[in-house]
């Protein structure tokens, strides 16, 4: 018997999803592995890594959910087509975010100029004084964050792995604890970049 025989139709998985109850985990995982081969057209398609863009399909796997139970998708469009969309979209996101991220890279710091200007003594003086500003304002960004992101990107900083976290935070699978990670590294970033 081959898979496609024993995959659910758009439409069940469509109403698993929305009904909720015991089974919904299971036509969640379906819609995964439904259209996990987007992640190989992803990599070639925008050249990201396979790690990328398996993080990419489950983040938009997990906002296909959220419009599903929340009836954002008004099924204007096959779940196929809205998924691949919103994986699409994200994966661009990825594509502009590492391409500033290489361009950041090669720009020198004015501080780290002036930082090598002064004499090695006055030199480890500043930078602990510059690292113990960094730890500070790392602990109000993160207090910011609240609790759940607080205790994932604390176990992942502790060298957890995602599977480890999945099981001691209670998500549904390593994926989606890998996902929530970075949505919520994404979350620290923009606190870092809009100085709150």
């Amino acid at each position: 018997m081959n898979f496609l025989a024993k995959t659910p139709q758009d439409s069940s998985i469509i109403e698993g999803i929305r009904t909720g109850g015991p089974r919904r985990r299971s036509y969640e995982n379906h819609l995964y592995e439904k259209y996990a081969y987007l992640i190989r057209d992803g990599q070639r398609k925008h050249r990201l890594s396979a790690e990328d863009c398996s993080m990419a399909y489950s983040d938009a796997v997990l906002t296909v959910i959220e419009h599903l139970v929340s009836g954002r998708f008004e099924g204007r469009s096959e779940l196929k087509t809205y998924l691949h969309q919103i994986f699409s979209n994200k994966c661009v996101d990825l594509v502009r975010r590492n391409t500033t991220k290489k361009a950041q890279v090669y720009q020198p710091g004015p501080l780290t100029d002036a930082l090598n200007l002064l004499p090695d003594e006055a030199r480890s003086v500043v930078q602990e004084i510059m690292r113990q500003q960094d730890v500070d304002l790392l602990r109000h960004r993160l207090g910011a964050l609240g609790d759940k992101c607080r205790r994932i990107l604390w176990a992942w900083g502790e060298g957890y792995k995602d599977e480890e976290i999945a099981m001691q935070l209670d998500y549904q699978s390593a994926a989606v604890a890998k996902t929530s990670r970075r949505r919520c590294l994404d979350k620290l970033r923009e606190l870092y970049h809009t100085g709150k």
